[in-house]
């Protein structure tokens, strides 16, 4: 099989990135890499991070959010259980309130055109038309990508953003 092949049944898939403990950039460079240097998954581009208020009940440090394009031929479950080994690697744990604070957090959010609902995992991400502070930087990236059941990012960051949404702004 040539490097031609891999890349031609590769599936585009979109995550979420965000931190607001530590040296939240560096953190999030650091899953970048582990990401890129995992089997079956390459890093195609990463939106511009951006400062956000932190969203939730828990008073806590802002956080610095941002969106990766990846080409994977993982599964969507595998890709998970990827995303969540990279976060423990770097100091996540889930213990403690909702929405708390986090040294690193890695939200699959889109998997090609997939619907999914198993435990653990649903696609699309099931609040991502909710969220500014996803929707800006996944519309950087592929603002004509179709969220499944729901519209082109780019209609969705709009109607957000008309909405008030998040405290990303606009």
């Amino acid at each position: 099989m040539g490097q031609r092949d891999h890349v031609d049944r590769a599936t585009r898939a979109f995550v979420g990135l965000g931190a607001n403990l530590g040296e939240r950039e560096k953190t999030i460079r650091r899953a970048l890499e582990r990401l890129g240097d995992a089997s079956g998954v390459a890093v195609v581009a990463v939106s511009a991070l951006r400062e956000t208020e932190p969203w939730g009940p828990v008073a806590q440090p802002q956080y610095l959010n941002g969106v990766a394009e990846l080409a994977t031929t993982l599964e969507p479950e595998t890709l998970l259980s990827l995303l969540l080994e990279v976060e423990r690697s770097l100091g996540r744990t889930r213990e403690g309130e909702r929405w708390g604070p986090r040294m690193i957090d890695l939200d699959l959010l889109l998997y090609g055109d997939a619907e999914l609902d198993v435990p653990g995992l649903t696609l699309p991400h099931p609040r991502l038309h909710e969220r500014r502070f996803v929707l800006g930087p996944l519309a950087e990236l592929a603002p004509e990508a179709i969220v499944p059941g729901l519209g082109p990012v780019a209609a969705l960051l709009e109607s957000s953003n008309r909405k008030g949404g998040d405290t990303l702004p606009p």
